[in-house]
């Protein structure tokens, strides 16, 4: 397509391609390039949605508090968003998730779930996952030959979350499934089926966290589950206090992205290091590349690839005028190859980049898990390549998930030397 003279509706089929089809999810960066140069804030004509796709419009709109969550209900949701609207009624304990919040709610409630992830609390773990990192490369070394996925890019995540909340390791391996399906409420183009099965999967963490507060209230823990049980009961008298229906959401929402988007960041990572030798040697060769190597998976291969939120009031971007009500969603994965911002943006290249990514967003919805996945993206590859001299990728081609919002391989079958 020339960019020049794409027409609006040529520019509405190609973002349906990348939200919808599973040629445009495996592949968006051609599409994201032609929406960028052609119409960086484009309005479409399918709704009162905009789409943005340069680095400096997505990062001042997830900054400015003029947009937010949808505090509207399902069904207006659902007519004025085609992409992520509510289609069913109300689940009212998710509603008071951290991803749905607005201030002042929302500003209570990260307080609170913060302070499980200073800096100096994330530091504290770096022994242990460093330990649990070698346990897993022992797995894939035992093997030899495996899915890298399987035997450590859900295993490592879901071991290091499952101890900061307290999820009990036998427990752990019920979340794998649980959690993709879940998931799938957040992806365009979901079928009634799956919404179902996705309420359904939601209900059973739902049941499973509220047995684990139980548990904890009788036997607390040094985890993050006994920590909000302390928080809410010095609230006792308070008239904000920590709700039961919001500890069940925030637990389940930190336990499950907590492993969910690592595992992509392990694949995603390992993928483009394989892809891109003559960079994997240069960090083979020089460990100290460790977190820029990090920084630049997150750029090249987000594993978060859109967020949204709403205009609250009448707004701009740029000198584009959003009305209030209208839907904002912002191609992360555009606005971290953007040539304004990024030099070389389609080359995966190991060099500090000044600029911050925006795989975590920004903003009062910044990822509070972002420092915790660096850390184990961090003792991964650097332990991966001290250890294996050699990396083989088996497979022909990348088998991408039929997803976008989470950005992830099925599979990364490699063999070890």
């Amino acid at each position: 397509m020339d960019t020049k003279s794409a027409t609006p509706a040529e520019l509405d089929g190609l973002i349906m391609e990348i939200m919808l089809t599973p040629e445009g999810r495996a592949d968006p960066y051609p599409r994201y390039r032609t929406l960028r140069d052609a119409a960086p804030v484009h309005a479409a004509g399918f709704g009162p949605v905009w789409f943005l796709s340069r680095y400096d419009d997505s990062k001042r709109m997830l900054r400015d508090n003029r947009f937010g969550k949808s505090d509207g209900d399902a069904a207006d949701d659902a007519e004025t968003n085609p992409f992520f609207g509510g289609r069913r009624p109300r689940d009212e304990v998710v509603a008071r998730s951290l991803l749905n919040l607005n201030p002042p709610d929302h500003t209570r409630l990260r307080g609170l779930v913060s302070r499980g992830f200073t800096p100096r609390r994330v530091e504290q773990l770096r022994p242990a996952i460093e330990a649990m990192t070698t346990a897993v490369l022992d797995d894939l070394a035992a093997a030899g030959e495996a899915d890298v996925l399987d035997i450590v890019g859900f295993p490592l995540p879901v071991r290091v979350i499952g101890e900061l909340v307290g999820v009990p390791e036998p427990d752990r391996d019920r979340f794998r499934g649980l959690v993709r399906t879940a998931a799938t409420a957040l992806e365009p183009g979901t079928t009634d089926e799956q919404l179902d099965a996705a309420g359904a999967a939601m209900g059973e963490m739902q049941e499973y966290f509220r047995a684990l507060i139980a548990a904890r209230r009788a036997d607390p823990r040094d985890d993050l589950t006994s920590a909000l049980i302390a928080a809410r009961d010095e609230q006792e008298a308070a008239e904000d206090q920590l709700t039961e229906d919001e500890m069940v959401i925030t637990l389940i929402l930190i336990f499950a992205a907590g492993f969910e988007t690592t595992t992509n960041l392990i694949g995603n990572g390992l993928l483009s290091l394989l892809r891109h030798p003559a960079e994997l040697e240069r960090l083979r060769a020089d460990r100290t590349l460790v977190p820029a190597a990090v920084d630049e998976i997150l750029r090249f291969e987000s594993p978060v690839q859109v967020d949204a939120r709403r205009a609250l009031e009448d707004a701009e971007i740029g000198d584009v005028a959003i009305p209030a009500g209208d839907w904002v969603i912002t191609f992360l994965g555009a606005a971290n190859r953007d040539p304004a911002v990024f030099d070389d943006p389609e080359t995966f290249r190991i060099v500090a980049r000044p600029t911050p990514v925006l795989s975590f967003a920004s903003g009062i919805h910044y990822c509070l898990g972002a420092s915790l996945a660096r850390l184990e993206g961090e003792a991964l590859f650097g332990q991966l390549l001290e250890r294996f001299p050699t990396i083989e990728w088996l497979d022909a081609e990348p088998a991408w998930r039929n997803t976008l919002i989470l950005r992830g391989l099925t599979e990364l079958n490699v063999r070890i030397g």
